[in-house]
């Protein structure tokens, strides 16, 4: 992550010094109306809306190709470091809540999508309501485990848009205020979210096995109840009986693990069986 951090820096102040460079400012007689425009194409809104399509100034116009072309790329590298920042940033290895590559990708280049739209739109209104038309035929559909990376994918729309229109300083600011927001949130995730799982163990003595799952559930502080006893039958040779309870288990404590520690405190056990009491995103935190 330092190595990460040294190249993001490096990167941002060459964008900075390429931009103050060849940074060209527009003339004042380019946001003036010309004197000698006919009064009538002034007064119809139809004739102004129509130049508007035609025409539209932008500030890559006054700039040459050389100029543009860099001004171009250093938005879409902005976009790129902004957004690779929040998606690929240090949290703890929670189960289940992995970082998928597929989402980390999708929001880097969400940010340049919105980086480049920003700049064909420019400042014309025709545009931007021709490309949300085409925008919102496309419909973003995926499973995604964890809820935060639904709004990571929004911050760097965010930041893509800030990217596009050149706003280098607030890109920055939204950057690390979520970075910091997000690292803030993510602190005691580990610890905090845990699942819904139903544990069946069959065993010959469901009364020893009763106590010694209880003793381990209380030296695990594990929130645990019974929800179904059936004992062996006393009068069948090698009856085997069933415990089913419903407890709150941590991300970070494996089932195979407790099942090990079951057996190892019991020998009156011969089956345990976990499952999910309801889905496979039955996560709560």
């Amino acid at each position: 992550m330092v190595l990460v951090a040294v190249v993001g820096g490096v990167l941002l102040a060459l964008i900075f010094m390429l931009n103050r460079g060849s940074g060209v400012s527009q003339p004042a007689s380019a946001n003036r109306p010309a004197a000698n425009a006919p009064a009538q194409a002034s007064d119809n809104p139809f004739i102004a809306a129509a130049s508007d399509v035609v025409s539209s100034n932008t500030e890559f116009e006054t700039m040459s190709r050389s100029q543009a072309g860099l001004q171009i790329i250093l938005r879409l590298l902005f976009a790129v470091i902004l957004s690779g920042i929040l998606a690929f940033r240090p949290r703890q290895d929670v189960p289940l809540f992995r970082r998928s590559l597929f989402v980390s990708q999708t929001q880097i280049l969400l940010a340049v999508v919105a980086a480049a739209l920003m700049m064909v739109v420019g400042d014309s209104a025709a545009r931007a309501f021709a490309i949300f038309a085409a925008a919102s035929l496309v419909r973003f559909r995926t499973n995604i485990r964890d809820p935060k990376e639904i709004t990571v994918l929004l911050i760097s729309l965010a930041l893509g848009l800030a990217a596009g229109v050149g706003r280098w300083e607030l890109g920055i600011a939204l950057c690390l205020f979520a970075l910091a927001l997000l690292w803030l949130l993510e602190f005691n995730e580990q610890q905090n979210i845990f699942r819904s799982m139903e544990l069946t163990i069959k065993t010959r003595d469901t009364d020893r096995t009763q106590q010694i799952i209880q003793k381990i559930f209380k030296r695990r502080k594990l929130d645990a109840e019974v929800r179904e006893l059936d004992p062996p039958d006393p009068e069948k040779d090698g009856d085997v009986g069933s415990i089913v309870y419903y407890l709150n288990l941590p991300l970070s404590m494996r089932t195979d693990a407790m099942s090990d520690r079951i057996l190892r405190a019991d020998a009156n056990v011969e089956k345990i069986q976990w499952s999910k009491t309801k889905s496979a995103s039955d996560i709560y935190q």
